[in-house]
């Protein structure tokens, strides 16, 4: 199943890179494609006119394939039109925050997201070789148009049932991704607090149950990982947190110090810089937010609302004040050049025949 996998991808080794959103860069993407893994990029927020540029610039700099990610939306979300006392109530709670930065409290936007329809038409156009999907099944539409262009899709499970609706979706590999993981929780048939399945538990059920390859996620950060992840059945690895304490990453130094020195049972599952359920380091915004969660407003109107003193705190490399998004394996991050990251993972593969 691995060299399925490889020759789906095009790739020479089954390890993709995380896509972080927010944290991805141009550089890491590249590196890791070019050492033969897949590179992929987060697309999370991009305008269409972004999105464009964005795979153009990674174009310029590998002619190995990449993937990009996008998040698909779900049923309910609200607009800025019918969230106004969420808005109100959410930007009030977060205030002191503003206030320590100095900088003012945001007004309403006329939007909190670019449309879908806008992202997926721009990948849809920039035809990389790889997309990958969090929150759902991506439309039938999508998926016969993306194939059409000869686009591989990927999609992201959390449980066993969104594993199997996922294949009957048509996607060409599924990615299971364990509770231990970075970041946010991508679940979509039950609720996020209902599908934390660990990684080694995880893994070996999803490849029972569908017959795409499963590219295991969670927890993996050196060649042990690997190792493991292959004996479970899965056909490659997804590896979030080890790239993101690379100097190559988006990620400011405060924040891959964090990642460095939190133990495993440091990190904490949240909705307060989202809306969303997510993993990281808690430091102050969480605790201030989480202090009072009546006041924590649905996605994607809290992660607006945090992502405007979020990115000035980030600027000033405030690691208080910014998303920390770590999983569990951070204290196996030790290496801070992306390129030693990908050699170790490389150590933990099967050997080939």
């Amino acid at each position: 199943m691995t060299q399925k996998l490889t020759q789906l991808l095009g790739v020479q080794a089954p390890i993709v890179l995380g896509a972080f959103g927010g944290l991805s860069s141009i550089q890491l993407t590249s590196l890791v494609s070019d050492r033969g893994g897949l590179g992929s990029y987060g697309l999370y927020g991009y305008s269409g006119e972004r999105i464009f540029s964005t795979i153009q610039e990674l174009r310029h700099l590998t002619a190995s394939p990449f993937a990009v990610n996008l998040w698909l939306p779900l049923p309910g979300e609200p607009s800025p039109a019918d969230s106004h006392a969420e808005f109100s109530a959410a930007l009030d709670a977060l205030k002191p925050l503003f206030v320590e930065l100095d900088i003012e409290p945001p007004q309403r936007p006329d939007r909190y997201l670019p449309s879908f329809s806008e992202q997926i038409d721009a990948v849809l156009t920039a035809r990389p070789a790889v997309v990958s999907f969090v929150y759902g099944v991506p439309p039938a539409e999508i998926v016969d148009a993306a194939h059409r262009y000869g686009i591989v899709i990927l999609g992201t499970a959390t449980t066993v049932d969104e594993a199997i609706a996922l294949e009957r979706g048509g996607v060409d590999a599924v990615i299971a991704s364990g509770a231990e993981a970075a970041g946010h929780r991508v679940s979509f048939i039950d609720a996020a607090e209902d599908s934390l399945v660990g990684t080694f538990a995880l893994v070996p059920q999803v490849v029972d149950a569908v017959i795409v390859p499963v590219i295991a996620a969670g927890g993996i950060a050196d060649r042990r990982g690997v190792a493991a992840a292959h004996a479970l059945g899965a056909a490659g690895v997804q590896v979030g947190t080890a790239f993101l304490c690379a100097r190559q990453s988006a990620a400011t130094e405060a924040h891959r110090l964090a990642i460095t020195s939190t133990p495993a049972h440091g990190t904490v599952l949240t909705r307060s810089m989202s809306g969303r359920l997510a993993r990281g380091i808690p430091n102050r915004a969480i605790r201030t937010i989480d202090s009072d969660t009546t006041h924590i407003a649905p996605f994607p109107v809290q992660n607006w609302l945090t992502g405007q003193f979020r990115t000035a705190a980030s600027r000033r490399n405030i690691g208080d004040l910014v998303s920390l998004w770590a999983g569990q394996a951070g204290p196996l991050a030790t290496w801070d050049d992306a390129d030693d990251v990908f050699t170790e993972l490389l150590h933990g593969l099967p050997p080939r025949g």
